[in-house]
């Protein structure tokens, strides 16, 4: 319950502060009489939708270690430990990378993510789960599917790509808003009548649904290519390996939702539920790495 409170006080503290910036600077006043202020728009948008993420974004890492109880290990205190920083370490310089915090958070499901807004100072953390349903070689190449993840900077494209459809969605169902309800008023009517405010409410949850469809696709895009470089860091059988086992225990993802899409396993879904997933079916990933050369 703990850390439901502070991680809804930490958005809440977060739209405050893009508020104060917006007031600040002008642009939260983009509706005139006359109709729309478009650069007082894109502005306030930009900082709504950009600012948004990229405050979250640096903040990742703090945020993922309170959502999970993560515990970061500073100095090991058994030979899993020991064996968790040592693998890390060896995968982090053979990608190219600083290396990650490693962490181990207390939850019974196979799972673990990587996160952070630095490629060079990230956070790779495992659940106690896989350490306890997998070998020692499956979670090597769950590890170098995580690292993979820091070395393609996955979390700041993804987090660039949501700022960046986040700001359409807020500006353009503005100004679709705007134009119908200027047609459905009269000509000598001024400001925003409740059709400005009826309409731009409908369509930005229409067009964030479908901003939502672009995210997730790029998100399952991304997994393929950390599947690519696990099998790179640790041998492609066991990165085969490691995702048979996850397809054997596969149940739902516990991840909190911010997080999920950082996770070795996703959420499941069927027909057009898994357009909305932050993961690809097993079976495709299992498939496109025993298709590579």
């Amino acid at each position: 319950m703990k850390r439901i409170v502070l991680f809804a006080a930490t958005n809440l503290a977060v739209v405050v502060l893009l508020g104060f910036v917006a007031r600040l600077l002008g642009v939260d006043r983009y509706l005139y009489q006359s109709g729309l202020n478009l650069p007082s728009l894109l502005a306030f948008a930009a900082i709504f939708g950009m600012g948004g993420s990229l405050i979250s974004l640096l903040m990742s890492k703090s945020i993922a270690k309170m959502s999970v109880g993560a515990q970061v290990i500073e100095n090991p205190s058994n030979q899993t430990e020991r064996w968790l920083v040592d693998t890390v370490q060896r995968q982090a310089q053979a990608a190219g990378i600083g290396m990650p915090e490693v962490a181990v958070y207390n939850s019974p499901e196979p799972n673990a993510f990587a996160t952070g807004a630095n490629r060079n100072a990230a956070l790779v953390a495992v659940s106690t789960g896989l350490l306890q349903q997998m070998s020692a070689e499956e979670a090597e190449a769950v590890l170098g599917h995580e690292v993979s993840h820091v070395a393609n900077g996955d979390m700041v494209t993804l987090s660039l790509l949501q700022g960046v459809v986040n700001t359409f969605v807020i500006a353009l169902a503005r100004i679709v808003g705007s134009v119908v309800d200027q047609a459905m008023r009269s000509q000598d009517s001024r400001g925003a009548g409740p059709g400005y405010y009826i309409v731009s409410m409908v369509l930005e949850l229409v067009f964030g649904f479908l901003a939502t469809l672009i995210v997730m696709w790029f998100s399952r895009h991304r997994e393929f290519r950390a599947d690519a470089g696990g099998a790179e860091l640790a041998g492609r059988n066991k990165m085969i390996a490691a995702l048979e086992r996850l397809r054997q225990l596969q149940e739902p993802s516990r991840l909190p939702s911010q997080m999920a899409a950082f996770g070795i396993s996703g959420g499941l879904g069927q027909g057009l539920r898994r357009l909305l997933t932050t993961h690809p079916p097993l079976e495709d990933r299992i498939a496109a790495l025993r298709q590579q050369r």
